[in-house]
C-alpha cells in the first residue's frame, strides 16, 4: 500500500481548493495547457493560470516540453504527477467532496453510478474493511492508463451515520 505522510501547509493549501483538484483530474492522464485546462473548465485563462502555478510550484503538476501552438505562440502543457494520492490533508476532505459534486453535476444522470450503504461493524471488521477496501484502490491506482478507455471517476466517503447512533 502506498505510505501516505502529512501534507506540508504549503501543499495542504494548494489542494484546498475544489477548482485546483478539477485541474489536476483534467491533467492526469494528457497534459493540457493552460488554455485548455480554462477551457474545460469554462473559466478565464488568466484566472486559470494562478492555480496552475501554484500546483506546479507545489509538485503537483509538472511543465512538460514547450511547444509551439497553432499560431506559432508558445504553450506549455502540464501533466498531473499524482503527488495528491501519497499525501493525507485533513482540510482536503471537504475540498474533495465539493470538486466531486461539480463533476459529477456535468455527468449525464443516467451515467452516474452511486450507492450508499449502512453498515454496523465491530471494530476489528471495520479495520478489515478499511484495509481490503485502501489495498482494492491502492491496485487499480497503480494500473496505467489506458488511453483507448473512458475516463472514469471514483470519490469515495466514509463517515459515523449520525441517523443511526
Amino acid at each position: 500500500m502506498t505510505e501516505r505522510r502529512p501534507a506540508t501547509d504549503e501543499e495542504a493549501k494548494a489542494l484546498a481548493s475544489s477548482l485546483r483538484m478539477r485541474i489536476l483530474r483534467i491533467c492526469l492522464s494528457e497534459p493540457r495547457t493552460n488554455k485548455q485546462i480554462a477551457a474545460i473548465l469554462g473559466r478565464d485563462p488568466a484566472s486559470v493560470l494562478h492555480h496552475t502555478r501554484t500546483l506546479v510550484r507545489t509538485g503537483f503538476l509538472e511543465a512538460q516540453q514547450e511547444r509551439r501552438g497553432a499560431r506559432g505562440a508558445r504553450e506549455i502543457p502540464y501533466l498531473a504527477t499524482r503527488k495528491s494520492w501519497q499525501l493525507e490533508a485533513p482540510a482536503m476532505d471537504r475540498v474533495l467532496l465539493d470538486a466531486f459534486l461539480e463533476e459529477v453535476a456535468l455527468a449525464p444522470a443516467a451515467d452516474v453510478d452511486a450507492t450508499r450503504l449502512g453498515l454496523r461493524l465491530s471494530p476489528e471488521d471495520m479495520a478489515e474493511f478499511r484495509s481490503r477496501l485502501q489495498a482494492l484502490l491502492e491496485e487499480f491506482a497503480a494500473r496505467p492508463d489506458d488511453a483507448s478507455a473512458p475516463a472514469w471517476s471514483l470519490f469515495f466517503a466514509l463517515h459515523p451515520d449520525p441517523n443511526r447512533p
